[in-house]
């Protein structure tokens, strides 16, 4: 791949992949070292994409599956959870206690990459199946359950409208 198609995919998806990073992983530092790996992992393979919609699916499947082996890694299995206090929130994005940011945080990691996915970055359920590599039916199924889950933190924090 060419310097400059790939400083142009960075510029293009760089916070796209980011977010889907953060969605994932949870901190600001996970997030920039799997955007990191993604778009290493771009330059090395060089794939060809049929058009921007393809370029922006590849991105966002090797991101889910860099954060994936993050979480798999040995080391990772004597870190402690991340307290709700010591999150740090990615750039421009400072969520307000009790708010619908932290509400989706706070999801299991099952439901929060899915609702990111379909709310943050407007992908349909067909897309981001094919991005996790799940069936339609399992994606809907986890919004459902996100919903329902978002739906009674935020009524019991009196955030629901």
């Amino acid at each position: 791949m060419e310097r400059e198609e790939a400083e142009w995919v960075v510029q293009r998806h760089g916070q796209t992949v980011y977010r889907l990073a953060y969605a994932r992983t949870g901190n600001r530092e996970d997030a920039e070292d799997v955007t990191q790996e993604t778009f290493l992992r771009l330059v090395r393979a060089a794939p060809k994409f049929r058009d921007e919609d393809h370029c922006r699916a590849w991105l966002l499947r090797v991101a889910a599956n860099c954060a994936q082996d993050l979480f798999r890694a040995p080391w990772r299995k004597r870190e402690r959870p991340i307290e709700e206090a010591e999150r740090v929130p990615a750039p421009g994005q400072v969520p307000e206690p009790g708010g619908v940011l932290e509400a989706v945080l706070s999801l299991p990691e099952s439901y929060r990459l899915p609702v990111h996915l379909f709310y943050y970055e407007g992908l349909s359920i067909r897309e981001i199946a094919g991005v996790l590599g799940k069936r339609e039916g399992a994606v809907r199924t986890s919004l459902t359950r996100a919903r329902a889950l978002l739906r009674d933190k935020l009524k019991e924090e009196g955030d629901y409208v």
